[in-house]
């Protein structure tokens, strides 16, 4: 799978805001079928950022929701800014 079709948009709430500011968090929704070894590599090698935790749930509509912990040299509010989040 290439990196555009596994992540496929960022998760803007209230909360996955106050993630990027507090601790240092994006909050994205990726296919389905994507591994966490998958997404992991997909995010480093789009933003050439350091991944730390990678956290999966599925939401009621089927969404597969990522919750990526950035290494400190990688501000989250940097990412954010670039992807228009803020």
């Amino acid at each position: 799978m290439k990196n555009r079709q596994i992540l496929k948009f960022t998760h803007l709430t209230e909360k996955a805001m106050n993630n990027v500011e507090r601790l240092n968090e994006l909050v994205f929704v990726a296919d389905i079928k994507a591994s966490k070894p998958e997404i992991k590599k997909a995010i480093e090698d789009e933003y050439k950022v350091k991944v730390i935790r990678i956290n999966t749930t599925i939401d009621q509509k089927k969404r597969k929701k990522v919750t990526v912990r950035l290494s400190e040299d990688n501000p989250a509010i940097d990412i954010a800014t670039r992807l228009g989040m803020i």
